[in-house]
């Protein structure tokens, strides 16, 4: 049997690629991984939590040990590896949690998959999933390839870059079957309001400011998280050992204009005056270190695995305002801290 460990499977984009892998390859097993940080969430993955072909296991991958034996026991054919620390402002105040996760969780990866397979390396493969945020920023002009020099701006940045680094290290030193994306924002259901777009959904169903920083003339290429996890299939199946390919949306937006557009699609899913929601924007001091604009340019995914977005933004913000609206349980849950007891009553009281 394949079987696949899903690292950071019960975060926002983990749980998406959980879901597809659980329910698209029967066949395979599903390992989903996770320290059930603030961002895990297994609520997340109840309607797959009892399929036969899937088991959650607690845990830290920055505990090298713990690491070591779970590739030891089970002897995993894949590696996806989401686990991370993602908010900037997160790592901003608190930079050594990145790197503990970030860079050291990854090695530990690395050098189990490297033990563990050294005796055939065939038909295995450690793919690591990154951010478009290694490159840095760019000016009103030009795109992110997979050739781009590498120029991180914030803790968070620099910890994925330098994991980046280790992952094609691993793969240069010891022929390690690796394959790296990198993506642009995502957005789509389950995310964590800490995120700019459920945070807004949020605030202005309870008419609460929307926060935006500067000036919101910051630009970001936005994904919906289904075609990510769909993505990162195909690369999984389909991608060149040693290859980076980036994911991108092909949805280049202005902070201020993707509220604009919020605040009109909420302001008509909620019976309101429209222009009513665009009140509540409040416009707070700008991030340390915050880049102007990234953009994904996706031609190699698409050239040579056939991938391409299958959404534009306006229809999957639409989507994901449903989706905020349709689930307020999970929302309540999430911002009370309440969705912490779904694993002590599934796992620990059985």
């Amino acid at each position: 049997m394949i079987k696949v460990l899903i690292t950071g499977g019960a975060g926002f984009i983990g749980s998406h690629v959980v879901r597809r892998m659980v329910n698209s390859y029967p066949q395979y097993h599903i390992f989903n991984l996770d320290a059930l940080t603030y961002a895990g969430n297994l609520e997340n993955l109840k309607d797959v939590a009892s399929a036969a072909n899937y088991t959650f296991v607690k845990g830290d991958i920055t505990d090298a040990a713990f690491v070591q034996n779970l590739f030891a026991q089970h002897d995993f054919t894949y590696v996806i590896h989401l686990a991370a620390e993602s908010h900037v402002d997160r790592s901003i105040s608190n930079p050594i949690a990145f790197v503990m996760t970030n860079v050291v969780g990854t090695v530990n990866l690395l050098n189990a998959a490297k033990h563990v397979w050294s005796g055939s390396f065939e038909g295995r493969r450690f793919y690591h999933v990154s951010t478009d945020e290694v490159y840095g920023a760019l000016g009103e002009t030009g795109m992110f390839t997979e050739e781009t020099k590498y120029d991180p701006h914030s803790p968070y940045s620099a910890s994925k870059a330098s994991s980046d680094h280790f992952v094609r290290a691993y793969h240069d030193t010891y022929g390690l079957p690796v394959v790296i994306s990198n993506c642009s924002n995502n957005y789509g259901s389950h995310h964590f309001p800490e995120k700019l777009i459920p945070l807004a959904i949020h605030n202005i169903k309870n008419n609460k400011p929307i926060p935006v920083y500067g000036k919101g003339e910051n630009v970001r290429d936005w994904l919906w998280v289904e075609d990510h996890a769909r993505a990162i299939d195909v690369i999984l199946h389909k991608g060149k050992n040693g290859e980076t390919y980036n994911i991108g949306g092909h949805n280049e937006w202005k902070n201020i204009d993707l509220i604009h557009l919020l605040c009109k699609i909420m302001d008509k899913k909620l019976g309101r005056a429209q222009g009513e929601s665009a009140k509540l924007i409040t416009f707070v001091k700008d991030r340390a270190g915050h880049d102007m604009r990234y953009a994904i340019d996706a031609t190699k995914l698409k050239s040579d695995l056939g991938w391409v977005p299958s959404l534009q933004f306006e229809e999957g913000l639409e989507k994901t305002v449903d989706w905020y609206l349709s689930n307020q349980e999970w929302l309540d849950h999430v911002t009370s801290g309440e969705y912490k007891k779904y694993y002590t009553d599934q796992y620990e009281k059985r």
